[in-house]
């Protein structure tokens, strides 16, 4: 049952990563037919990331009220509808208004995922469940590429990815009742434990306490830093790279939202790989070595070599992301107190989804007003800034390197 359950979790975070790549690789072909600006990209993204910050910070409260099973379905419907929406939006208007229920789907499921696997999983599992993420997120632009050789066939690819989510909520549905087994089997599982605890630690493990601030915990500021700084970049990445592709490396529409696909192949396949690494290499190892490539593949799109080197710094950058989100959610429990865990996590995904709500229409804005030249100049920025995020949460909590993750 537990093994079934997992793929449950890994389809309802494929569903999460479809519809995330898909604004960025359609949008040269979008904003045009619909009468908008090439900056309002932003504004949608940054729409869509807001409501994921209010679910991801009411998504605690949600479970315990609802459950997870419940959650997820509902969720997986709510983006289904609002892809539909996208399909067959008339003006910038609609995108606004389908934006909203596709950014609450997808905030009080990842939340509540992420803290289930962190808390009853061992770290290549979360590293596996973020790979699912990659599948849709690559599927995405990917489904897109084929439909943008036809006119106007942005549209049909948002109703195919649609049509795939509807998909997922009739398994959703159907499987259901396993949410509520495996919650059942869980909760004796927790009551065991603490029994457990109970005897080992007497009353002073009854009485701990929540921390009444977890943001005041070492090393909590600059990790909610790198959170922010981590998805601003995969969004920035993934919103901006077909425009600047086609734009200023004079890349076709259809070829750029391929080279994007492939971006988020990269993570996919680098959660894939990281996921057997994480049972000899430590988290903390990976989130290092990751962050390096990435920077990498950032002073690859910096330099002035030829338009198809341009996909070696995409691929280096969506290899180097892979471990780090998922690294570092794993982390939560073991860096923070198990006890600290669930509203941590809450806050993590807010903080996340900040960085996604803030930084590609902050970019869209400044590339408006002079060139989307910058655009391999702020993500080298950026990769390095959160660089230095990471490793100042390693210095203050004085982390070991060694041993399984």
């Amino acid at each position: 049952m537990s093994t079934w359950f997992l793929i449950i979790i890994y389809l309802a975070f494929i569903s999460l990563g479809l519809p995330d790549s898909l604004l960025g690789t359609a949008w040269p072909v979008i904003w045009p037919e619909i009468g908008s600006s090439f900056g309002s990209a932003g504004i949608v993204s940054m729409i869509i990331a807001g409501g994921t910050i209010v679910s991801s910070l009411f998504s605690k409260r949600i479970v315990e009220l609802l459950g997870t099973g419940r959650i997820t379905l509902f969720s997986c419907f709510l983006t289904a509808a609002a892809l539909l929406g996208f399909s067959i939006a008339p003006s910038m208007f609609w995108f606004i208004v389908m934006a909203i229920p596709l950014g609450l789907g997808a905030g009080a499921v990842d939340a509540a995922l992420n803290h289930y696997v962190a808390e009853n999983y061992k770290a290549h599992h979360m590293s596996w469940l973020h790979c699912f993420w990659g599948v849709g997120a690559t599927m995405g632009p990917m489904i897109m590429a084929v439909n943008l050789v036809n006119p106007q066939s942005w549209r049909s690819g948002y109703a195919t990815v649609a049509i795939i989510q509807f998909l997922l909520v009739i398994i959703l549905l159907v499987t259901l009742p396993l949410w509520k087994r495996v919650a059942t089997t869980q909760e004796k599982l927790h009551s065991k434990d603490m029994e457990r605890v109970e005897n080992l630690h007497g009353e002073a493990a009854a009485t701990t306490k929540l921390h009444t601030s977890v943001l005041r915990l070492r090393g909590v500021r600059p990790s909610l830093l790198t959170f922010l700084l981590y998805c601003g970049i995969e969004t920035i990445v993934g919103l901006w790279g077909a425009s600047y592709l086609v734009s200023t490396r004079e890349i076709t529409a259809d070829t750029a939202a391929s080279w994007i696909a492939l971006y988020y192949a990269g993570i996919t396949v680098g959660r894939l790989t990281t996921g057997f690494i994480a049972l000899k290499v430590h988290n903390r190892l990976l989130i290092r070595y990751g962050q390096l490539v990435t920077i990498a593949g950032g002073v690859i799109l910096l330099l002035p070599l030829h338009s198809s080197l341009s996909l070696l710094g995409f691929l280096l950058i969506g290899l180097g992301l892979a471990p780090i989100y998922p690294g570092l959610l794993h982390e939560t429990p073991a860096r923070f107190g198990r006890e600290n865990s669930a509203q941590l996590m809450g806050y993590q995904m807010a903080v996340a989804y900040t960085g996604t709500t803030l930084i590609p229409p902050l970019f869209g804005f400044i590339a408006v007003r002079t060139s989307i030249d910058l655009f391999p100049f702020v993500v080298f920025a950026l990769l390095s800034l959160m660089f230095l995020s990471a490793e100042t949460v390693n210095r203050l909590l004085g982390e070991p390197m060694q041993g399984r993750g």
